[in-house]
């Protein structure tokens, strides 16, 4: 297929890769060129605008760190909506408001094009494997014609329904709840060291009772501290903790937990922990102010 895509991020990168490697013919826009230029050099052709992208191909994916960067990729005139085709399909695989969603759901809708959720659950290893999980939601009729597309970069895919928003709503809830997982083990983990009981040991037994990836994975990088280079940036976690809480507001659903964690990951940031993985939360909890 002639499939473009945007944004050569840490997840971008790696999705793009494996769709070029499945014989897709692949149109590539990074605001830095040179991050796309391993792509450039295996196949891919840049274009320089994201409208050139969107009137090279009838299905482009955007991969954008917030609402502010795809909102600049999508609007204005080198922006998608103006070069997509009709029934052209823009899919969103990034963290996004549900207002946005909603939006941007108009907004194509309004030129006969459509608009995607297709969020992705994963870090960059996932990404790089091809085993992403998927969260796909959005009129039928384009979700048909992604699925070959999304099976390329994804071990399972959700479909949750015509409205693209509702995939946001799906991919911030789970986020929330992964941000919830690092606040309570972060919490636990310093408890039964004070203890003197080591860390490493404890997750033994966490590991052997929920036997879950996300406790193993994670709970392994804050036992070795192992922040640097971040697999997802602390700043990009308190993005998403203020989606769910703004999500939940729109909607008068309580979510309390949702401010203590706001207030660490603040605080993290604050103290220049940004760019580390979102797991240094232990260390606002380790040295409170």
């Amino acid at each position: 297929m002639k499939i473009s895509f945007i944004g050569l991020g840490k997840m971008g990168f790696p999705m793009a890769r494996n769709l070029l490697k499945a014989g897709n013919e692949l149109i590539v826009f990074n605001r830095t060129r040179e991050k796309a230029q391993p792509l450039i050099d295996q196949g891919a052709h840049y274009a320089e605008t994201p409208l050139e992208a969107a009137q090279k191909s009838d299905m482009v994916i955007t991969m954008l760190s917030d609402d502010a960067a795809l909102e600049e990729i999508v609007e204005g005139p080198n922006g998608i909506l103006n070069g997509l085709s009709e029934k052209g399909i823009h899919i969103s695989a990034s963290t996004i408001s549900v207002d946005l969603a909603r939006k941007l759901s108009a907004a194509h809708a309004e030129r006969k094009q459509y608009f995607v959720s297709a969020t992705v659950l994963g870090r960059p290893d996932a990404a790089k494997a091809a085993k992403l999980r998927i969260i796909l939601a959005g009129p039928e009729q384009a979700r048909r014609q992604l699925i070959p597309v999304l099976e390329q970069l994804g071990q399972e895919i959700f479909e949750i329904g015509d409205y693209s928003e509702a995939g946001n709503v799906v991919k911030i809830g789970v986020n929330f709840l992964i941000a919830s997982m690092l606040e309570a083990l972060s919490e636990t983990q310093l408890m039964v060291e004070k203890y003197g009981i080591e860390p490493a040991r404890f997750m033994d037994v966490v590991n052997a009772l929920f036997q879950s990836p996300l406790y193993q994975n994670y709970g392994a990088i804050m036992t070795e501290q192992r922040f640097e280079p971040a697999g997802f940036k602390m700043k990009l976690g308190l993005k998403d903790v203020a989606l769910a809480i703004e999500a939940a507001q729109s909607v008068q659903a309580p979510l309390p937990l949702g401010q203590l964690i706001h207030h660490h990951l603040s605080e993290g940031i604050a103290r220049g922990y940004g760019e580390m993985d979102w797991t240094a939360l232990i260390r606002c909890l380790e040295h409170p102010s």
